[in-house]
């Protein structure tokens, strides 16, 4: 049975990293989250680890060479970063809106097929927002998360954290909730369970 960890975006002390009126604090948030799909997870019989629940993030070194301790120790693993996405870093509203998935260029075939799971679960969810997807449905970006993680790994950019829209959702139960089961039923599908 494979070990899935969950990786909790940025800390409290990254600046920057919340809604133009501070309703949505992304490390909080993707914290909230986290532990939800954990919890929801280990329902299912799921082993499931979070990587970083205290509010300070160490540095980028450390949580992937943490996150790769884990690894070495559980072996058969996948990695799930969870964060919110931004359009701008200049503390306005902005329109893009959506769900993505990242891997690595190095991506291992399994991250992609991790990716596109989530992808056409974000679909079947109506989270797809405006933008336009690449053919494969996820980004290829240089994350260190996804880079340089010893096991296949995915970073989810849940919504925009300076749409106004997404932030409404995102900050309702519901909203919550339908960004919980992405997660689950996309992991759950690449488990085969």
């Amino acid at each position: 049975m494979k070990t899935v960890i969950l990786g909790t975006a940025h800390g409290i002390n990254v600046p920057g990293k919340c809604s133009p009126d501070g309703r949505l604090r992304e490390w909080l948030y993707s914290r909230q989250v986290c532990l939800m799909v954990r919890d929801s997870l280990r329902q299912r019989g799921v082993k499931c680890i979070i990587d970083i629940e205290a509010e300070r993030e160490p540095s980028l070194a450390a949580r992937i060479a943490m996150v790769n301790r884990l690894v070495a120790q559980h072996r058969d693993c996948i990695y799930v970063s969870i964060h919110n996405n931004a359009a701008g870093s200049d503390g306005c509203w902005h329109g893009a809106r959506g769900f993505a998935a990242f891997v690595a260029p190095n991506a291992s075939p399994q991250s992609r097929r991790l990716a596109a799971i989530f992808h056409h679960s974000a679909v079947g969810a109506g989270l797809q927002g405006n933008r336009c997807y690449p053919p494969s449905g996820y980004y290829v970006q240089s994350l260190a998360v996804c880079r340089d993680t010893a096991c296949p790994a995915v970073l989810t950019e849940n919504l925009f954290q300076d749409n106004r829209d997404d932030v409404d959702f995102l900050l309702s139960p519901s909203g919550r909730q339908s960004i919980v089961d992405l997660h689950v039923n996309a992991i759950i599908e690449y488990l085969g369970l």
